[in-house]
């Protein structure tokens, strides 16, 4: 089902808010570490929204993400105090670390030619596991 207009401009709105509120949070404890947000996706009811973050360095995204879903409770409050005239709900927040940089990186190590080339080495490819 496609999005409507409402759906995408509140998206729109909690991903602002939620950049300066998480991006004020790195600042405050986390030195190094760079947090974005890729994408809102609202469900049609307003009720939740799927929040994909983006976090750089990437072997410290798992830890990160762990550490927001625990502190859930305070950012929705954040957002709510600073949205408070534009929605008369604040969704519930879902969060998920998006890995599509990692994606990128391996198609570009792999056109350049720096991985090991599984025609070459066939023994990196994974083996089938009989059932």
């Amino acid at each position: 089902m496609e999005e409507t207009n409402r759906q995408r401009k509140i998206a729109g709105v909690l991903q602002q808010d939620l950049v300066d509120v998480l991006q004020r949070a790195a600042q405050d404890g986390m030195r190094g570490v760079i947090i974005s947000v890729s994408k809102v996706m609202v469900t049609s009811d307003l009720g939740v929204a799927k929040v994909y973050l983006s976090i750089f360095p990437s072997e410290k995204r798992e830890e990160i993400i762990k550490g927001v879903i625990s502190n859930t409770s305070s950012i929705r409050y954040e957002l709510a105090r600073r949205t408070r005239n534009q929605l008369r709900r604040m969704p519930e927040l879902l969060f998920f670390g998006d890995d599509s940089l990692d994606y990128i990186e391996e198609i570009d190590k792999s056109l350049k030619g720096e991985d090991l080339n599984p025609i070459k080495n066939p023994e990196i490819l994974p083996r089938r596991k009989k059932k």
